[in-house]
């Protein structure tokens, strides 16, 4: 009988116990979603293009991810530079319009150690289906990239490659 309610004891406990591991397993997972920023003023630049080249002029608009605008910058002749300012929160998107009713280009900024980008059709592909996916992480900028690139199917393996493929992938040996 002892031995009994011994036993139930241990098994209640180890619930608590088991209850208490998987609680501070939510926890962690919870704290590992650091919000990125910019901690100094940092500048952004890059060129802004369609499938003829060069978009000469236009605007470049910096906006958080609900559209509230940032900071914007003319384009000059295909290149435009916006300063964000320090503690910006990230993901941004850098939106480009060279006329009101045009087609928006968009670029989507989700690391605060990258200051060039590209403004142009593919990069607004990736930024739309990363915004389809779930929002601008880097996995679905990641996964979304791969998938709007369209790569020849025989080159997506090594079987037709000449060379070490070893340093093809980094050079592991």
């Amino acid at each position: 009988m002892k031995r009994a309610i011994l036993l139930t004891v241990l098994l209640v406990l180890n619930g608590f116990a088991i209850t208490g591991c998987e609680q501070e397993k939510k926890t962690a997972k919870a704290s590992l979603s650091v919000v990125k920023k910019y901690a100094q003023a940092t500048v952004l630049e890059g060129v802004v293009s369609n499938d003829k080249g060069l978009i000469k002029t236009g605007m470049v608009e910096a906006t958080d991810e609900n559209g509230h605008s940032i900071v914007h910058a003319v384009v000059d002749n295909g290149h435009y530079r916006v300063d964000v300012p320090a503690n910006t929160v990230l993901p941004i998107l850098l939106t480009f319009v060279s006329e009101p009713g045009a087609e928006k280009l968009v670029a989507a900024v989700i690391h605060d150690t990258i200051t060039q980008y590209e403004i142009n059709p593919s990069t607004t592909a990736i930024a739309k289906a990363a915004k389809a996916m779930g929002g601008y992480t880097h996995a679905n900028m990641t996964r979304a990239a791969a998938d709007t690139i369209h790569t020849p199917d025989a080159n997506k393996t090594t079987t037709g490659w000449r060379g070490d493929p070893t340093t093809q992938y980094g050079g592991w040996h």
